[in-house]
């Protein structure tokens, strides 16, 4: 199944663009106070987002302080490189689209709820139930999510994720299988994209290469996509202390 894009180029084709790395420009920017860093890399807190990130990952050292950071035989996934050093295992890969705010429509949903800690237990089942990317107990952190009730249970869920400075990525877009089709999640991502621009952002996403259907939705609304992403589970060298003989 082809879906059909339009590119949103770099304001200059010359320079590497915030969002070609956009978790380091996030947890050097903006969530810094997020941060755990060794050096050349950093990695959000593993309560709060499983990803990490790398200054330049064409730069050896790089890797080498993203695997004192994370520890001997750790999984973790990183995005924006092309290929690992020796000693690294890639686990596991995907890819994906990065898209843009271009035209879309954002304004406030009146019946949308802003979620907090004391929600969490309920996004968590709705991101189990869902599946749409990663949520741990401190995600919410991250920044603002709004929620759907229906006679008091969530149905539908969306919120910010990363951050690199001048731009918010919307992230945790769902809906309960037994409300699709009433443009929930397209409510809520012109709400959680309103708030984004009202402190002078630009919405940005990610979805997997393979979702068309979110990819049509996603750029039907306004969104353009920037370009193709990479994302991978890498293993760190050496092994856990725990796994040692």
């Amino acid at each position: 199944m082809s879906t059909s894009v339009h590119h949103a180029t770099s304001p200059s084709p010359t320079e590497p663009h915030i969002l070609d790395n956009a978790a380091w420009a996030a947890l050097t920017g903006p969530h810094a106070h997020l941060a755990e860093r060794t050096g050349r890399a950093a990695r959000y807190p593993t309560d709060v987002s499983p990803f990490a990130a790398l200054e330049d990952p064409a730069d050896p050292r790089a890797w080498d302080d993203l695997a004192a950071l994370v520890g001997p035989g750790t999984v973790t996934p990183v995005t924006a490189f092309q290929a690992v050093p020796e000693g690294w295992e890639v686990e596991q890969a995907g890819e994906g689209v990065q898209l843009v705010d271009t035209a879309l429509y954002a304004e406030p949903a009146p019946e949308a709820v802003r979620l907090g800690p004391a929600d969490v237990p309920e996004i968590l089942d709705l991101i189990a139930l869902t599946q749409p990317g990663p949520f741990l107990p401190r995600t919410i952190a991250l920044g603002t999510y709004l929620g759907i009730r229906d006679h008091g249970q969530l149905i539908a869920l969306a919120g910010e994720r990363l951050r690199p400075p001048g731009w918010t990525e919307i992230s945790a877009v769902c809906t309960h299988p037994d409300h699709r089709g009433r443009g929930l999640a397209t409510r809520l991502v012109r709400a959680v994209a309103a708030g984004i621009r009202e402190r002078g952002d630009i919405p940005f996403l990610h979805a997997a290469a393979s979702n068309t259907d979110a990819i049509r939705l996603y750029e039907s609304i306004g969104f353009t996509l920037r370009r193709r992403t990479r994302f991978a589970l890498v293993r760190a060298p050496g092994r856990r202390p725990e796994e040692k003989a």
